[in-house]
């Protein structure tokens, strides 16, 4: 505690007290939430039984890279990366481009029944049809076995798109707008030359948040793409990891099979999710540092 010289009372910490006490917290924080991502990476190239034994804490055990040889010797799993790749660009930039669409003109606020489309995206959030109806609706419409049945559905995050209408709400000058429109601006003109370069932060979240949606999204895949060619990454790994349970269960009777196929299964796991989650770890560096202004901005209530 420092002290006041003047009137002799006790105050708060020093600045230097204060920023060792910060720095403390982040870092214990920081190994809260990297240990477990590194744990898996140093166990996918571990002997599993070390890894059960504990013998993996820090560092690698009995060094292998037999998980990965084994995922990557899946022929469809080059084919599931690329899918991947595709579904998750085309699928950001269509939901990026439907937000802004959407959540622009709701931050208008003289636009005519705004409360009622407000309060329609919003009844979204707590209620739907369900599986069932959606997958009617999806069928009928004849996106089975389409990509555009990964998209279309969904392409809307209402959370997200409440996010984007407050930034747009709080951090866009009015008075730019105004002017633009004294010039002789269109709504159009104005919205992409003035709104969409001064709203590159909030983009970037959504981007991010677009992207790890799609990139983990093997569930809706796996109900509309039943074609094998047309699998995504996660449903590819996870069909493998199936396979290799199942071949594992299946030699429970042959001896010494067992424990040899179940210690396959387990690096293939560990390896199988350090492979999902790369691409991801790679790219959100480069966006990271519009996340907080971007995000606190859009957080703002309306």
């Amino acid at each position: 505690m420092g002290k006041n010289s003047k009137s002799g009372k006790l105050t708060g910490l020093s600045e230097k007290s204060s920023d060792i006490i910060l720095v403390v917290l982040c870092s214990i924080i920081l190994l809260i939430v990297a240990y477990p991502l590194y744990y898996v990476l140093i166990a996918s190239v571990s002997n599993p039984y070390d890894v059960y034994a504990g013998k993996t804490f820090l560092l690698p055990s009995q060094f292998t890279l037999d998980g990965y040889k084994s995922v990557f010797a899946d022929p469809g799993i080059l084919l599931g990366l690329f899918n991947s790749f595709k579904y998750t660009i085309i699928g950001t930039v269509f939901s990026v481009v439907m937000l802004y669409l959407a959540a622009y003109p709701l931050s208008v606020k003289d636009l005519p029944g705004r409360k009622f489309f407000s309060i329609f995206f919003i009844i979204t959030m707590y209620f739907g049809g369900g599986m069932v109806p959606t997958y009617l609706v999806v069928k009928e419409t004849g996106l089975i076995n389409s990509m555009w049945a990964l998209f279309l559905p969904g392409g809307v995050a209402v959370g997200n798109l409440i996010i984007v209408r407050n930034f747009f709400e709080n951090s866009i000058p009015k008075e730019m707008i105004e002017a633009a429109n004294i010039d002789g601006a269109s709504k159009w003109t104005t919205f992409i030359k003035i709104v969409v370069p001064l709203s590159r932060s909030i983009m970037a979240v959504m981007v991010v948040f677009s992207m790890v949606a799609y990139w983990n999204d093997w569930f809706t895949s796996m109900i509309y793409l039943p074609s094998p060619n047309k699998a995504p990454l996660p449903l590819v790994l996870r069909n493998i990891l199936i396979k290799s349970s199942a071949s594992a269960s299946q030699a429970s009777t042959i001896s010494g099979g067992f424990a040899e196929l179940n210690k396959m299964t387990e690096m293939i796991k560990f390896s199988s999710i350090i492979i999902a989650a790369l691409p991801m770890l790679i790219i959100y560096p480069f966006v990271q540092k519009y996340f907080e202004k971007g995000f606190m901005a859009g957080a703002v209530k309306g």
